[in-house]
């Protein structure tokens, strides 16, 4: 079930609700306009996936046997966005193992092959079966297990769609394979394939979850039911950057996940609400969003109370934006910029930046320091701050978060490059223009080759930072780039300055 720590009065907003919650769960595909019909009737059987999941159980339990009786200790997951998030959050729920493997980062890719190969098994999850950042992945473990004079039919599972790219690479391969709902999107599959056969494999009892879902969905349809009290809520104007903290809940990285699926869904057509994760606990929580039942604006519930939850309340605040929830037009560019560059990457050049110690930062701005660069982000409503980091060892960076809304006094998000294209990347060019970026990125001290590629994950990430550059910039945003030409002293320096701002 589902509680909340509050009650909404009721309003225009819940009111308009109350009357389309069982149109939503009967699936009717007109809630969101005519435009959005037709992609809407094949994206809303997550509706039903606390029941009709179900259906994949012994799949899942004849998967899990298969593993254990291969021995498999480590389990890795290449997937972005949908394919990796909730999976994240079940694993740290159940204090389950789980290597999440959703970057191109050289440094961050190279560790995850730091295992024992034999007893690993590697799942790729891609729901369209042709995302770059997941075949990367793909082909540089295929290489890595046959260098180790390993079968690869006995260490790699693939979940994807019917008929996708990976899914026919898969069948020729013989690679066992988990076929997912068609008509359910990557960002609402938190209780589909992607989310359920990462969560078996590590040992996590997902009937548990769906019996959750299932519980609470019921309550759903009814008047001031809580999806409609928090989908009213969300769409006042003071929530427009939703503050989130989930440091102190059982459910370390809900935010991310609930990040992704607000950002992803509602910003686009020039609106849309983002939400802000907070990295550390806030000194007030009166307008914070938590999942502590003492707080203010606290939302109790399982974990799987918790996912159908929240795709509820999607669903419903598009329904007061007025936008499809289920489309992301603005994600493909950057993907066909970084195309373009990787494909014509010999005739690409750029101007030498501005050299301030280990930092090297490339700005259409005269600024002459650090701390005016800094300044002028500012300018805009809001800040985002994208690190091609490796969220591993470079998690330090997250630090200047805090500091930067401290300091400049706009909400300011933070994501880790590449998976935010994934996530906030659609609000950042689809929603409100009203955004300044910064973006951090680093020079690799390894080399790290994609087999059949002709590049290696060094360059792939830096065509990925360098094509968002140009999405946003083509947009009149104000966009930074900030380059580490020391990694170590380079973060140090950044975090310095910014303290001083």
């Amino acid at each position: 079930m589902i509680k909340l720590s509050f009650s909404l009065p009721s309003n225009t907003n819940t009111a308009d609700l109350n009357a389309i919650t069982a149109r939503l769960a009967a699936k009717d595909p007109s809630l969101w306009g005519a435009a959005a019909a037709s992609e809407a009737a094949i994206r809303l059987d997550w509706v039903d996936l606390p029941q009709e999941s179900r259906e994949l159980l012994p799949t899942l339990d004849a998967l899990s046997a298969w593993s254990r009786e291969l021995g498999h200790e480590n389990f890795i997951l290449c997937g972005m966005g949908g394919s990796s998030l909730a999976p994240e959050v079940i694993a740290a729920h159940y204090k389950k193992k789980l290597i999440v493997l959703d970057s191109t980062e050289p440094s961050q890719v190279a560790q995850a092959l730091q295992i024992n190969l034999a007893k690993s098994c590697v799942i790729v999850a891609s729901k369209s079966g042709s995302t770059i950042e997941t075949a990367s992945q793909k082909a540089l473990f295929e290489s890595a297990f046959k260098e180790a004079g390993l079968d690869l039919k006995n260490h790699m599972v693939i979940i994807t769609d019917p008929d996708s790219p990976l899914h026919k690479s898969a069948l020729s391969q013989g690679l066992r394979t988990v076929i997912a709902n068609p008509k359910v999107g990557g960002r609402f599959s938190a209780l589909s394939a992607f989310g359920l056969t990462p969560a078996a494999l590590i040992g996590v009892d997902v009937s548990l979850l769906l019996d959750d879902a299932s519980d609470a969905a019921q309550t759903f349809s009814k008047p001031d039911s809580a999806p409609v009290q928090v989908a009213a809520m969300l769409a006042e104007k003071r929530f427009e950057f939703a503050r989130f903290f989930d440091g102190d809940s059982p459910y370390p990285g809900l935010a991310d996940w609930i990040e992704q699926l607000v950002a992803e869904s509602t910003g686009k057509d020039g609106r849309g609400i983002l939400p802000v994760v907070l990295n550390r606990a806030p000194k007030s929580r009166a307008d914070v969003i938590t999942f502590k039942e003492s707080d203010p604006l606290a939302i109790i519930g399982t974990l799987g109370a918790q996912f159908i939850f929240w795709e509820w309340v999607t669903a419903l605040l598009c329904y007061l934006l007025k936008v499809d929830p289920f489309n992301q037009p603005n994600v493909a560019e950057s993907k066909e910029r970084t195309g373009a560059l990787l494909s014509n990457w010999k005739n690409y050049s750029e101007s030498v930046g501005h050299r301030l110690g280990d930092l090297e930062i490339f700005s259409n701005s005269r600024a002459e320091s650090l701390d005016d660069y800094l300044r002028e982000l500012k300018t805009g409503k809001y800040l985002a701050v994208m690190a091609y980091l490796n969220r591993e060892t470079d998690s330090q960076i997250i630090e200047i978060r805090e500091s930067l809304e401290s300091r400049l006094g706009v909400p300011t998000t933070f994501g880790w490059g590449p998976r935010f294209l994934h996530s906030t990347g659609q609000f950042h060019k689809g929603g409100p223009l009203v955004g300044t970026f910064l973006q951090i990125t680093s020079d690799s001290h390894i080399e790290l080759k994609i087999p059949g590629a002709g590049y290696g994950f060094e360059r792939l990430v830096l065509a990925q930072a360098l094509g968002d550059n140009e999405a946003l910039a083509s947009r009149g945003l104000k966009v930074i780039r900030i380059h580490l030409k020391e990694r170590r002293a380079g973060i140090n320096q950044l975090i310095s300055a910014i303290a001083e701002v």
